[in-house]
């Protein structure tokens, strides 16, 4: 059945106004061989309560995080999330809130947007936030154009130890430039990124913890860059890390781009997700993205406005810094209730938990025959080497009930060298019974 609400009179009609002869002359730009038709193959219409069993019956092939051991991270975590923060964000003032452009009617989203920057810039160190991004990887490719905006340069080099998937989006952003150098995977050590500034280099961008589990050194880093004129790009896919660690601004960090969906935000098959983005105040007016600020109305009471509006695309066009003028709304609302309710304290004890269950991990690993673990920091994730290929043996665990992790070749497939490789995470929700079923099952495997 087709939901089309217009007769064909109404069709006639429009096409009249605007000069086409038919439908298909709408189409004429595409070409020939693009339009033919094909079956997809699809079954035919069935009843509600028939699709509906169907796709119970499809759900019910998956295997959800929380059905046994579960390991699996390299860039995306499972977390507790609070049962407050589903609640508060289904209210319907939040749910169905929409782009707050007439402040007069949009004080408790802007305001909440403000309160969501005030986090992110205090939890990276800078000096302003902006309202977040699509994700971490687009985050990330925007990061990397407005740090050529910034320096007028073109040069940009991405770390070994950088997530493949963020670096295959700022290839599509950039349109394989010849111009960026994506360094070959580095799963043992960080490569020769600050070999490669110069004076024609833009940026650098380091992920920490990469996404092989290594803690890197930002401050060298830093000095490397600058020294050269260029920025430093920090990006994070576990934001729960900035809990023990040092803020990135404190090292010298010119933009910093991070994953949100540890906090607040489950895994959700992928998405959606939650772009973070802070930098330093002299850069601000090149930020990508939605801006809140705070100000006073006529009668001098405090307010919240949408604010330096006039570099987004709706304005500007196609001189607007970005074509991302929006923002991911509700999952920021998640992330900042989750903060909200985390506060300093427990935001560190969060932290500490991921980092104290890591280490069990590892050690236990450790002893594992077969099994190496690679990383000599870490802060909720590592990186292992096992005595037989990565995939075959994840795909044997899973079939035990146990999600060992991810295949470093499943996302790095044209690096051989990788093929034995896993990276396994543990957060606040892995147990001791999950370790010592993980590590009971590869010692059967490996024999």
């Amino acid at each position: 059945m087709r939901y089309l609400p217009h007769s064909d009179h109404e069709r006639a009609e429009m096409l009249g106004v605007i000069g086409a002869a038919d439908i298909d002359a709408l189409f004429s730009a595409v070409p020939k061989s693009a339009l033919r038709s094909f079956d997809l193959g699809l079954p035919a219409h069935s009843p509600e309560f028939l699709v509906e069993a169907h796709m119970r019956a499809l759900a019910g092939k998956n295997r959800a995080g929380a059905d046994g051991p579960f390991f699996v991270g390299a860039g995306a975590y499972r977390h507790h999330v609070p049962a407050t923060v589903d609640h508060l964000i289904q209210r319907s003032e939040w749910l169905t809130a929409y782009t707050p452009y007439q402040p007069e009617i949009s004080q408790g989203t802007l305001q909440m947007l403000f309160e969501f920057q005030t986090q992110v810039a205090k939890l990276t160190g800078m000096d302003v936030a902006n309202a977040s991004l699509y994700d971490g990887s687009t985050g990330t490719a925007e990061a990397v154009l407005m740090a050529r905006r910034l320096t007028r340069r073109n040069k940009v080099v991405l770390s070994g130890g950088l997530h493949p998937h963020y670096r295959d989006v700022v290839k599509a952003y950039l349109k394989d430039d010849t111009d960026l150098q994506c360094l070959s995977a580095s799963p043992e050590g960080q490569g020769d990124i600050l070999d490669r500034i110069d004076e024609q280099t833009a940026a650098i961008v380091i992920q920490t913890p990469d996404f092989y589990g290594h803690l890197r050194n930002l401050k060298v880093a830093a000095d490397a860059a600058h020294a050269k004129g260029a920025l430093l790009i920090v990006v994070i896919t576990e934001v729960v890390s900035l809990g023990l660690l040092e803020a990135p601004g404190a090292y010298g960090a010119d933009i910093v781009v991070a994953e949100g969906q540890s906090i607040g935000n489950a895994l959700n098959f992928g998405g959606p997700y939650l772009g973070l983005m802070a930098t330093r105040k002299e850069f601000i007016r090149q930020m990508p993205g939605r801006l809140c600020g705070e100000t006073v109305d006529a009668e001098g009471q405090r307010g919240f406005v949408l604010t330096l509006s006039t570099r987004e695309q709706h304005i500007r066009r196609e001189k607007a810094t970005s074509n991302i003028c929006t923002n991911s709304g509700l999952c920021a609302l998640a992330f900042s209730i989750h903060m909200a309710l985390l506060g300093e304290a427990g935001f560190t004890r969060l932290a500490r938990l991921n980092h104290a269950n890591a280490c069990k991990l590892a050690d236990a690993l450790a002893a594992v025959g077969g099994v190496e673990v690679l990383n000599k920091t870490f802060f909720n994730e590592m990186t292992i080497r096992t005595s037989q290929p990565a995939a075959e043996l994840v795909e044997r665990l899973a079939a035990r009930g146990i999600l060992a992790g991810v295949p470093v070749s499943r996302l790095e497939p044209d690096h051989p060298s990788v093929a034995n490789l896993i990276i396994v995470a543990a957060t606040e929700l892995t147990t001791d019974a999950d370790i010592a079923a993980l590590c009971a099952a590869l010692a059967e495997e490996l024999q």
